[in-house]
Formats: structure tokens, C-alpha cells, sequence
């Protein structure tokens, strides 16, 4: 707006404008966009390594082809109703069942009352034989080798891109998503099934490990992920090598079907894959606690997983589990930018995602800005709500009428809230909900602290960044987090800080990519181990892994305190151990194999794509209370070596004793260890007072040697606080060890501005083609 004519930035702009005249002959008259979903194939080159791995694209809507398609799936599935709807089978021990169960109606969000498809309800007895089925291999999955698994693994990738069309229809007749929203899950679903592959044969081929499946694996899936959810916890336990059982949730059947076809048309035995939904009271809970059943994969609410763990103690459970995520702006934040990125974060399929923004906590300088309120509003009022059958429309309908604590959400206000936008209910659905903004939510409130899966976004005032960090701790969850703000100083101190598994800056909390940002969350987001889906380590926990380690090289030892207890163990005194002396080699190489997996993976962090504009980092968070619980019948080696682990990723370690016990072995490593200062301390401690910490969560994390070594009374513990305790054979190996003393966080920045990469705009990064 300021430029003067004949001026040297004129001049600059006006030479500019002629080069690009005189490469015109160089210029392609071609469009750079060629995808076309109505030609595509399947196919797909596969990359070698999960390290070279390559993220399916999405749909791209601006070409007239892909609309074409588009349309062609709206006028293929909106007729399938009534008499036309889809005929769901239970498939149980390779067989379809259309009779003789109990049948429930698959319905349409979108069109009040309309049946888009019956499917069949499993009882306890079906569950009793699909059980036995995955248990006894049935299908001969888990005998199969490596390669095979593998192959047929890539021929579902290649089913599940042919069938893109159909899993979205199903989604949008089913599930009331939009095509927008359910084409990146079909990307992601894809992804997943080339991925987990890649990253199963990793492990297989690390050195020093005997690598079996676990066996059985039970899949729990949501209603509001249809897609890529369910097929990315099959895919897994399919690459691990595992039998599975997926229960789908009761609201997207007809979805969890068409996905399961895409598995079966691949060369996946219905005896390998079976499906079995089934109601809580009818097999649901004998389902997830069964004894023969090695691990479940939930995606639900905290509370769906503390009910597991009180039924089942014992249970392997890994899962993902709800969220109040927040997305912070400073004042030296883009407010037309950050209101961009919220809107679509809190209000894409109708706020029904665990990672949705659900607070946006404002600084005061802008939350007092009457613009900012304005164009807030303006911007959420501007969204196209209605049924996800009209392409036009933004913001879907709710997966049923509301009820519980999302109609509180949506129909009440709390002392000193206001409506900036108030929700309501759209014409004769009720179902349909337009988004609502709920100003001056204040702290521990109703809004503030409780999860409303649907569209309100509550905005509090924060005096600071460390308010707001508060704010977010007190929710108790940890699953995404968001921070607006255009200065490197704030955004360094904000991610030190905030307690979440994935982490944005500068742009929206939705929509996690394979690899680029593995999922997952912290607090009471996530049970389990942690490990993120999408990342490289995520198969590995559905694996068993034992030692056979050969003789490996000495490799060099970074830590001058592990270099140290290097020394002393490769030339013990006489009297520091005896019995034990047979296990000094071992420790000696796993403290090796620790201080090079740190260094190679677990001790930096990693940006596999380098795209343009934005960083993509995954990495490791030491576990900050970390306790080591020795058992008398633990080994010199698994003690020293979990002592080691701890050490080299930088845990705050405990080694727990018990009462009035010790051992040579724990005596030499105090003795060892007394240089350590505050990274580790020993205490003694009873069964009974060990379990009273692990109930008060005064501890995150407690490792044990092996799985029959964890008193019943701990499980309990675990069980009521969500608490993981780590029980596997303890390894030399330390990309498999080593998992079990860290936290994975993803953090995702856009580090340009409306294009623009400033001071970064010589890095090296990929290339576009």
C-alpha cells in the first residue's frame, strides 16, 4: 500500500514480473493437480523402511473430477434405506450370522428415524467361540511368516484405496460424517496398513530378539473415528501377527462391516478378523476381560477404561481415552489466524473428535478486544450447518440427540458465563446442533472441567502463559494442546511446559497424519504404556520380545556416570558379587545397547518429513517419578539393567525394597549408584505401602521384572488410578527396553505465516513434486 512508482522496490516488483515473462516458454500449460479418484487403481509403491514412509494423499475437492466422484458416492448410498438398507452378518469363527441373534437398526443422523442398515448382535456364547477361534489360530495367522503376513497386509492397502468411495458413503449414511471429514480417515486407515507392516519388520529384524505375537488382540472401537480407528488397531495387531477381535461401537456397525470386507477380500481368514458387536450386558464385558484374551486396544472415555481395569486388574490394556483440550492465544498471537484454526478445531464433525479444541483461553489484552469477540463470532456464525448428505454444509449432525453432560453444555449457563454464540437446535432434527461459544468460563467450573463431546467452545480470560498452562493441569487430561502466538520465546516456554501428548502451534488441533504426528495422550488421556498410534513404536507393545543377544563390540558410553559403572562392572571386586558374576556381561551389554538407542532414537528428537513451513517433531519425555520395584527373585542383571535404563533417558529414579530386605546385589548397586545424587534413591517399602502410592498416583510409573512378580494388591492399585506398571521380561536391547521409562510427545508448528518461512526460507527441506 505504500509503494511509490519508480521507487527501488518498484523496481524490484516490476523486474520480477519480467523475468517470469521471459521463462514463460518454461512454464507447463498443464495443471500440477492431476489426482483423479474415478481412474485410480490401488496401487501404490511401498517404501522399504518405515523411515521412508510416504502418507497417502487426501482428496482433493478442487478438481471437477473428484466432485464428480463425490456426488457419485452421495447418490450411490443415499437410496440405502428402508427396504434398500444393508444387511449386516456377526462373523464369528469364519462364519456369516444373519439369523437367529438379536438385529439392531443402523441409523441415519442425518435423517431422523431412517434405517440405513440391521446388523447382528453377538452373545456370550458367540463370544465363547470367537475366542476360542483367535486362540487357537484358527486361520493360521500367527504361524505364517513374516513375508506373507506382510504381502497380504499390502493387498489390504490396496482393497481399503479401491474402497475409499464406499467406506466414506458408509460413514456418511452410518456415522453422519461429512465427505470432507471421512476422506482423511480412509488416507489414514491406508496408512496405517503400510506402516505398521513396515514397522513390525523393523523389530523382527532388530539384533539380539526372539519377537512373537502376543496371541489374541480385541479391538474397541468408537463411533466417531469409523474408519481409521478400527482399521488402524487391526492393522496392528494383524502386523504384530496377533488374531483379532473387533467390536465395533453399536453406532457405526454398517461402517466397521464395509472396513472388515476390505481386511477379508485381501486374504485375511474370517477366522483371523472377526467381528463381534456385542452390548455391554450381552459379551461386551466378557469380551474385554476374558482370560484368553492378551491385550485390548480401546479408543473411548476415561471412564469406559477405569471400568475395564476395576473388572480387570490384570488386563493388558492400551488405550486412548478422552480429552478437554485447550488452545491458548497470547497477545502476540495472529487473532484472525488463531479464530481460523479454532473454529475448524472445535466445530469439525460437530466438535465429535477426542482431539477437538474445547477451551480457548485468551490473554487479557485480547480477550478485552470488542473486534476480536466480533470476529469470533462472526466467523463461528458463519458455518454451514445441516444434514451431511448436502456438500454445502460444514458442520454435520450429532451422532444421536443430546443428553447427559452435553446437553447441560448446550442448554445451560454457569454464574458469570454468557452466550457469545448460543447454540440451537436445527429444524426437526434432533440431532442438529449449530455451534455455540460460551464467554467468561471461569476456573473449575462445569465447562472448564468437564468433556462435551459436541460443538461448545468455552473462552476463558488468562492473565499469563503460566495461567493458562495452570488452567489446562487442572483439567486432569493430556491429550492435545494448541498455542497461538507468532514469538519463539513463548512458544519455547509453552512446550516445555504443558502437560499433553500432542502439541500445535500456529495451527489447528485436529487431524494427526501416520508418522508426521503420532497420536496419543498423557493423564488421564491415555492407559498404558503410551505409545503414540502412527509412530514407529506402536506395534511393539503388541509383541512378546526375549533375549538372544550374541556377542556384540564394545560401543562408546556418552554418560561419565554410566561410564563409570561400565568400568566397575567389567572389574568387580571379589566381594561385591558372587552368585551373580554370570549376569555382569549382560548388564554390561544392555547398558551399551541403552546408550546407543538413546543416542540413535530415544535422546533427540525427529522430523521424518522436513515439509515446507512446518516442523513435525517426535520425541521422548523421560518418566518424571519413576519406581523400580525389586522382587527377591530378581536376578543381579534385572536389577542393574532397569537401574541403567532409567539412568540413561533421564528418569527420576526409586528403586523400591522390600521391608527389610536387600541383597548383595541391591547393595552394590547403592554403593554403585551413590554418585547418581538425586536421579536415583532407595527406599523399603511393603506390598501394601508400594500400592498405597501407586493408588494416590504418587508415582507414574512402577517397572517390574516379570509379569508374575506384581502383587494382586498393586494391580488394584493400578487399576483405580490408571497407574501403568510395566511387566515385561526385562531386555538387553534397548529399543525395546527403553519404551517402557518414556513418554511420547508430538509437536506439530507451522512455523510460516500466510506463506511467508521469514528467516527460514533458505533451509533445506523436502521436495514437492
Amino acid at each position: 500500500f505504500r509503494l511509490v512508482p519508480d521507487s527501488p522496490e518498484w523496481k524490484r516488483l516490476e523486474e520480477g514480473f519480467l523475468e517470469s515473462y521471459r521463462r514463460r516458454e518454461d512454464a507447463s500449460a498443464t495443471p500440477r493437480r492431476v489426482q483423479n479418484r474415478m481412474t485410480e487403481t490401488g496401487e501404490s509403491p511401498r517404501p522399504g523402511s518405515w523411515d521412508r514412509f510416504v502418507n497417502e494423499p487426501d482428496t482433493d475437492f478442487s478438481l471437477p473430477a473428484n466432485r464428480e466422484w463425490a456426488q457419485g458416492i452421495i447418490e450411490r448410498w443415499k437410496p440405502r434405506h428402508g427396504d434398500n438398507k444393508v444387511e449386516v452378518p456377526l462373523v464369528v469363527d469364519g462364519r456369516e450370522i444373519f439369523r437367529d441373534r438379536e438385529a439392531r437398526d443402523c441409523l441415519d443422523p442425518s435423517r431422523p428415524g431412517l434405517i440405513v442398515g440391521r446388523y447382528r448382535q453377538a452373545d456370550e456364547e458367540d463370544v465363547e467361540r470367537a475366542v476360542a477361534c483367535a486362540r487357537n489360530d484358527a486361520g493360521g495367522w500367527r504361524r505364517k511368516p513374516v513375508e506373507e503376513r506382510s504381502r497380504i497386509l499390502a493387498a489390504v492397502a490396496r482393497e481399503l484405496r479401491r474402497a475409499r468411495g464406499d467406506l466414506i458413503g458408509a460413514a456418511l449414511a452410518d456415522g453422519g460424517k461429512t465427505l470432507p471429514e471421512s476422506d482423511p480417515e480412509v488416507s489414514e486407515v491406508v496408512d496405517f496398513a503400510v506402516f505398521y507392516d513396515l514397522a513390525a519388520r523393523y523389530f523382527h529384524n532388530l539384533p539380539g530378539l526372539q519377537v512373537r505375537p502376543k496371541g489374541v488382540v480385541v479391538v474397541v472401537s468408537p463411533w466417531n473415528f469409523p474408519i481409521a480407528i478400527p482399521g488402524g488397531g487391526i492393522a496392528a495387531a494383524l502386523a504384530a501377527g496377533n488374531t483379532v477381535i473387533l467390536k465395533p461401537s453399536p453406532d457405526t456397525v454398517l461402517v466397521a462391516h464395509e472396513l472388515c470386507q476390505c481386511f477379508w477380500r485381501a486374504g485375511v481368514s474370517m477366522r483371523t478378523l472377526q467381528m463381534a458387536p456385542c452390548a455391554v450386558a450381552t459379551g461386551g464385558s466378557r469380551l474385554v476381560a476374558h482370560p484368553e484374551v492378551d491385550a485390548v486396544i480401546l479408543t473411548g472415555g476415561t471412564e469406559t477404561a477405569l471400568r475395564m481395569l476395576r473388572l480387570t486388574p490384570k488386563l493388558n490394556l492400551l488405550a486412548e481415552t478422552g480429552g478437554k483440550n485447550a488452545t491458548t492465544l497470547t497477545a502476540l498471537g495472529d487473532r484472525e489466524l488463531a479464530i481460523s484454526h479454532v473454529i475448524h478445531s472445535a466445530f469439525s464433525h460437530s466438535g465429535q473428535k477426542c482431539s477437538a479444541t474445547s477451551l480457548l483461553l485468551v490473554e487479557e489484552e485480547t480477550y478485552q478486544d470488542p473486534k476480536f469477540k466480533k470476529t469470533l463470532c462472526d466467523a463461528v456464525g458463519s458455518l454451514e450447518v445441516g444434514s451431511a448428505w448436502d456438500p454445502s454444509h460444514r458442520v454435520g449432525p450429532l451422532i444421536r440427540p443430546p443428553s447427559g453432560v452435553l446437553e447441560r453444555g448446550l442448554k445451560e449457563l454457569e454464574p458469570s458465563e454468557s452466550w457469545a454464540v448460543m447454540p440451537r437446535q436445527m429444524g426437526e432434527n434432533p440431532c442438529l446442533y449449530s455451534p455455540g461459544v460460551k464467554w467468561d468460563v471461569q476456573p473449575g467450573s462445569f465447562t472448564h472441567l468437564t468433556e462435551l463431546f459436541g460443538p461448545v467452545l468455552g473462552v476463558m480470560r488468562v492473565k499469563n502463559l503460566d495461567q493458562a498452562l495452570t488452567l489446562i493441569r487442572q483439567t486432569g487430561y493430556g491429550l492435545t494442546a494448541g498455542l497461538e502466538s507468532l514469538d519463539d520465546r513463548e512458544q519455547a516456554y509453552w512446550r516445555d511446559r504443558v502437560e499433553a501428548g500432542n502439541l500445535y502451534i500456529n495451527r489447528g488441533t485436529t487431524g494427526a497424519v501416520v508418522l508426521r504426528q503420532p497420536f496419543g495422550g498423557m493423564a488421564k488421556s491415555a492407559f498404558g504404556p503410551g505409545i503414540k498410534a502412527g509412530g514407529p513404536n506402536y506395534v511393539a507393545q503388541l509383541m512378546d520380545f526375549s533375549d538372544d543377544m550374541p556377542p556384540t563390540p564394545s560401543s562408546p558410553v556418552a554418560d561419565p556416570q554410566l561410564a563409570a559403572l561400565r568400568s566397575r562392572l567389567k572389574q568387580p571386586s571379589p566381594a561385591a558379587v558372587s552368585a551373580d558374576r554370570a549376569d555382569l556381561p549382560r548388564v554390561v551389554a544392555a547398558l551399551e545397547s541403552y546408550c546407543a538407542a538413546s543416542q540413535g532414537e530415544f535422546g533427540r528428537a525427529h522430523d521424518h518429513f522436513r515439509l515446507v513451513g512446518q516442523d513435525n517433531l517426535r520425541r521422548y519425555l523421560p518418566i518424571r517419578r519413576l519406581r523400580i520395584r525389586v522382587d527377591p527373585s530378581d536376578s543381579l542383571f534385572e536389577t542393574f539393567a532397569r537401574a541403567c535404563a532409567a539412568k540413561t533417558v533421564g528418569c527420576r529414579t526409586t528403586i523400591s525394597l522390600p521391608r527389610g530386605w536387600s541383597s548383595p546385589a541391591t547393595d552394590w548397586l547403592q554403593e554403585l549408584t551413590g554418585s547418581w545424587a538425586g536421579a536415583i534413591e532407595f527406599i523399603q517399602e511393603t506390598d501394601d505401602e508400594l500400592a498405597d502410592r501407586v493408588r494416590c498416583a504418587e508415582t507414574d510409573r512402577v517397572r517390574f521384572a516379570m509379569p508374575g512378580r506384581v502383587p494382586e494388591i498393586v494391580f488394584r492399585a493400578a487399576a483405580a488410578s490408571g497407574v501403568y506398571l510395566p511387566r515385561t521380561p526385562v531386555l538387553v536391547q534397548g529399543r525395546v527396553e527403553l519404551l517402557w521409562y518414556v513418554r511420547e510427545q508430538s509437536i506439530s508448528i507451522d512455523y510460516h505465516r500466510y506463506g511467508n518461512l521469514g528467516i527460514r526460507e533458505g533451509e533445506e527441506r523436502m521436495e514437492v513434486p
